[in-house]
């Protein structure tokens, strides 16, 4: 579980970053949990942005996403979802 200040880092670090991922009207699959699992152990910290033409509850989304995916749910900010996760083999990100 993340802390108020970690939580606030790493919305800092993850300011600049484009959402690499897009959650559309198929929502929340296998095949797009096993692609966030794979970025997320390189890149520790990515961004998901959710599309227009999903109906679904964002924050609802972001909790699923968070949970089969093993991460933590940094932040949901309209339709952009922050995740973060410690890398095994590529630590970059030094938590306060």
């Amino acid at each position: 579980m993340l802390t108020g200040k970690q939580k606030r880092y790493l919305r800092s670090q993850a300011h600049h970053l484009t959402p690499i991922f897009q959650v559309g009207k198929g929502g929340v699959n296998d095949h797009l949990i096993k692609h966030i699992e794979d970025a997320i152990e390189v890149r520790e910290l990515i961004k998901i942005s959710v599309l227009n033409n999903n109906d679904d509850d964002r924050n609802e989304i972001a909790e699923e996403l968070a949970d089969r995916s093993g991460a933590e749910l940094v932040q949901v900010i309209g339709k952009t979802i922050v995740l973060y996760k410690e890398s095994k083999d590529n630590k970059k990100i030094e938590l306060p």
